[in-house]
């Protein structure tokens, strides 16, 4: 059996990683530890706040407890609001404070991406449109062509976590551009496990999306390869 822990901040689309965990259908566990959000605002200096050291190395021991080999924050606006630079160093301190591997949802997207061969990508945001620059910035350093951003004005986590199917539908297909060969949809708080396979069929192109890429980000650094047709084209057999 393979655990990764994933340290996720409050409470929002947090059953999408049971949920992923029962569509990949091995040996793999999902534990996550909830790290407290101080206050929910897709703000810059919430942000800051919410990714701090103190607040995440609280849930370590946890996953320690949980049998954890590798462990990602499992956020993407407060990994990026950092910076690269800053997201890197925010990821070693996770990987000193666990003793294990460690990675954070930002760098997953942009793994993720080289992973499937894609150069150029829309973001659709559920944020704020300053918010979402951001992440087109932490894009742009990992040498990623950004073709367009879409930000949505979604101020709080708790709402972007009342979004159902037809919501993630319409951001994805808002966020899209025609130069784009991979759309991204960067919010951990945004359910979208259970849509991959149509929203990748409504745009006929692949999908990435925030949980979805920290649990392939968690598996990479814990030695796995795991492959399901009902988690979108990352998840996919290629040849």
């Amino acid at each position: 059996m393979t655990a990764v822990g994933f340290l996720y901040p409050g409470h929002s689309a947090e059953d999408d990683y049971p949920r992923i965990e029962m569509l990949l259908d091995s040996d793999v566990r999902l534990p996550v530890v909830h790290t407290d959000i101080g206050e929910d605002a897709h703000r810059v200096d919430a942000l800051l706040e919410m990714g701090s050291p103190a607040r995440l190395v609280a849930g370590m021991e946890e996953l320690r407890h949980a049998g954890a080999e590798a462990v990602v924050w499992a956020c993407t606006s407060g990994s990026f609001v950092f910076g690269w630079h800053g997201a890197k160093d925010q990821v070693s301190l996770l990987a000193q404070a666990a003793g294990l591997p460690a990675s954070s949802t930002s760098f997953a997207f942009a793994h993720a991406v080289r992973d499937l061969g894609v150069g150029r990508v829309a973001v659709a945001a559920t944020y704020p449109e300053d918010v979402a620059a951001y992440f087109t910035d932490f894009l742009k350093a990992a040498d990623i062509e950004v073709v367009a951003t879409r930000g949505s004005g979604i101020v709080t986590a708790a709402e972007v976590g009342t979004w159902g199917r037809e919501e993630v539908l319409e951001l994805a297909r808002a966020g899209d551009h025609p130069d784009a060969e991979a759309v991204l949809l960067p919010d951990t708080a945004l359910h979208t496990a259970a849509y991959l396979p149509e929203l990748e069929e409504a745009l006929g192109k692949p999908v990435l999306t925030a949980n979805q890429v920290t649990v392939w980000e968690g598996l990479r650094l814990a030695g796995r390869r795991e492959w399901s047709n009902r988690l979108g084209r990352l998840f996919a057999r290629r040849a």
